[in-house]
């Protein structure tokens, strides 16, 4: 209890320490003009409450990326995607952080940053493992490889090695992970990679820990905890280390070792606000009170680990947790219950581990190792067939260009005449549509703001909630007009990217974006102006309505969007939440039920409800 509490006392030391230096960036931040000036000290603001909440660290990214939108800055565009995504990845919100890692993937490429693209191949990579997609995450870290091999950067190509040997330990394939590790520790030394060491011996443990190394893994773990210390890695970080260690002491018998190891990352996790390693920790805890038989303890700790897993469709170790479950249940005498979770842990391994999928599996990493081969074969070849060719196709092309210089000259003039008058015309045309949807866009954020003005001097909390609701109904059409404008396409609004921007600033004018927890399970989807704007409107009443009264006395929830086309060239869209039932539209004035109707009909849909569980809206859409 001592060293927990003493943690706690480290804890916050550096929280004070960091609390200053957050302060004077404030300040900086605050007096600075210049918006390049402006997302260096962003990003420096991000990295520091990284290290002490991550939720902090998302405002701030999210700060960061509307920054470089507004100021159009295509360089720290994909950057501040980058990290918002990795905020919301480890607070396992892994459709948010997909959404964001990929838009982060296109900016590098728009600006063909390489090695921006390959780190987020890895982030991404991070997700699939999340959602059990292994097959998937293996791809992107090999592409990253290729990736870093390409561009020779030792500290990529250290870090994409490790990852490997990570999804090859996934599939139980140790004896090529192991292979991977000790490249990556071999490249590490080699070239002294400072920021490296610490990941390569943390992986390595892993590794051993896998192969039932738990000695090794045990020192490998030590080793990367003091690496973490020593380089300041922060609160996250060692919070991972520290689980490590009690999953090593845990395989060597040594339990209550373990579990004050457990209390002490547990202790970390918390102060980082850190929800991936609370998730984890919880488990271990649960289980290593079950080795103590502490069947109650660990009871607790089991069930709230897997409703955690479950609601963040984290499978990663949700089978093991399941048989967890179902082993306590069995000594505490509830064999129903016990029964239960063991057809559940059977269930989902099915799903998730079959043997076609580590064939997939294998024939991905032959196939990078093949190519990297055979590349180096055909380079060589190519380099002496190209001489010959070259000599003898030289004086025939010489011949051929000269008779077709002679008559394309004629044709180009002609045709780059009608081309110019076409392209004018047709850039005069884009230009003025997106001029268009900018003054649009501008006027709808001087109405906004004119409302914000407006309730500033009500004191009536009703008048003062009602112009609050219809800033947000401006607000959402302002932002359809705005990613016209931004957008490559001018005919057509992509929905997930709409929703997630409305969804976000509705919970931010509420204050309501730690209390709710938003799912988005949505694909890529194009419409036309005519169908998003009603779309909009009709998710911001619910969501509206959601936030004020399905979770009341500041109970938290979780709120799910689902948009789909489907096959009979149906819209269909659910909105629905876990709070206290009848809520939603039925509630407050009344006008937000009549809009929905109207816009309903407008979009030729129906709609129907349910309270069964919580509260859920289904539409669907007859599209022309």
């Amino acid at each position: 209890m001592k060293k927990l509490v003493f943690i706690f006392i480290l804890c916050s030391f550096y929280v004070y320490s960091q609390d200053n230096n957050m302060e004077v960036l404030q300040q900086k931040l605050h007096s600075e003009k210049q918006a390049t000036k402006k997302l260096e000290l962003i990003n420096e603001m991000v990295a520091i409450a990284f290290n002490q909440n991550i939720a902090e660290a998302l405002k701030y990214a999210k700060q960061g990326v509307k920054l470089s939108e507004e100021s159009n800055d295509k360089n720290w565009q994909p950057k501040f995607y980058e990290m918002q995504g990795r905020m919301h990845a480890n607070l396992l919100e892994l459709d948010s952080a997909s959404l964001f890692f990929n838009k982060a993937i296109k900016g590098y490429e728009a600006v063909k940053n390489e090695r921006g693209k390959a780190t987020t191949l890895f982030k991404l990579s991070w997700v699939d493992k999340k959602k059990g997609d292994l097959e998937q995450a293996l791809q992107k870290d090999l592409s990253a490889l290729k990736i870093m091999e390409t561009l020779k950067d030792k500290e990529g190509i250290c870090d994409a090695l490790t990852r490997v040997s990570e999804d090859l330990t996934r599939q139980n394939r140790l004896t090529e992970a192991l292979e991977y590790a000790e490249k990556a520790i071999a490249i590490a030394e080699k070239h002294n990679l400072i920021s490296e060491k610490f990941f390569v011996n943390f992986n390595a443990a892993n590794v051993a820990m896998a192969k039932s190394n738990y000695e090794q893994s045990l020192a490998y773990y030590n080793k990367a905890l003091a690496i973490c210390k020593e380089q300041n890695l922060g609160l996250a970080t060692e919070a991972d280390v520290t689980n490590g260690i009690g999953n090593a002491l845990k395989r060597l018998g040594k339990y209550p070792e373990a579990l004050e190891s457990y209390k002490r990352c547990l202790a970390l996790a918390t102060a980082a606000n850190y929800p991936n390693a609370i998730s984890t920790v919880a488990a271990n805890l649960g289980e290593v009170n079950m080795l103590l038989g502490n069947y109650k303890e660990a009871l607790s700790y089991q069930l709230e680990t897997v409703k955690l897993q479950e609601n963040n469709n984290d499978v990663s170790n949700l089978i093991e947790n399941y048989n967890h479950v179902s082993t306590i249940y069995n000594k505490l005498g509830n064999y129903e219950l016990a029964l239960n979770y063991k057809q559940k842990a059977y269930s989902l391994r099915d799903s998730i581990a079959s043997i076609e999928s580590d064939a997939k599996m294998s024939e991905l990493l032959t196939q990078y190792e093949t190519n990297k081969k055979e590349e180096t074969i055909a380079n060589q070849e190519d380099k002496i067939s190209q001489q010959k060719l070259i000599q003898t196709l030289s004086f025939g092309l010489l011949a051929l260009l000269i008779g077709l210089l002679i008559f394309g000259f004629i044709g180009y003039r002609d045709r780059s005449r009608a081309n110019k008058l076409l392209a004018s015309k047709n850039s005069e045309i884009e230009l003025l549509l997106k001029e268009v949807h900018h003054r649009v866009k501008n006027n709808l954020e001087i109405v906004s703001s004119l409302l914000a003005l407006q309730s500033a001097q009500i004191k009536d909390p009703n008048t003062k909630e009602a112009i609050v609701e219809s800033q947000n109904r401006v607000n959402s059409i302002g932002i359809v007009h705005q990613k016209l404008y931004k957008g490559s396409n001018l005919g057509a609004i992509e929905m997930k990217d709409y929703v997630l921007n409305l969804s976000e600033t509705i919970l931010d004018s509420f204050g309501a974006e730690n209390k709710v927890h938003l799912n988005l399970a949505m694909n890529t989807l194009d419409l036309d102006i005519d169908t998003a704007v009603p779309l909009g409107l009709i998710i911001n009443e619910l969501l509206t309505n959601t936030v004020k009264y399905a979770f009341p006395d500041n109970n938290t929830g979780t709120i799910t969007i689902k948009l789909e086309k489907q096959t009979n060239n149906m819209l269909h869209l659910e909105v629905a939440d876990n709070g206290i039932g009848k809520s939603g539209i039925t509630q407050g004035t009344g006008f937000g039920s009549q809009l929905i109707s109207l816009l309903t009909r407008q979009l030729n849909g129906t709609m129907t409800e349910d309270y069964s569980n919580g509260t859920s809206f289904v539409f669907n859409f007859q599209l022309s």
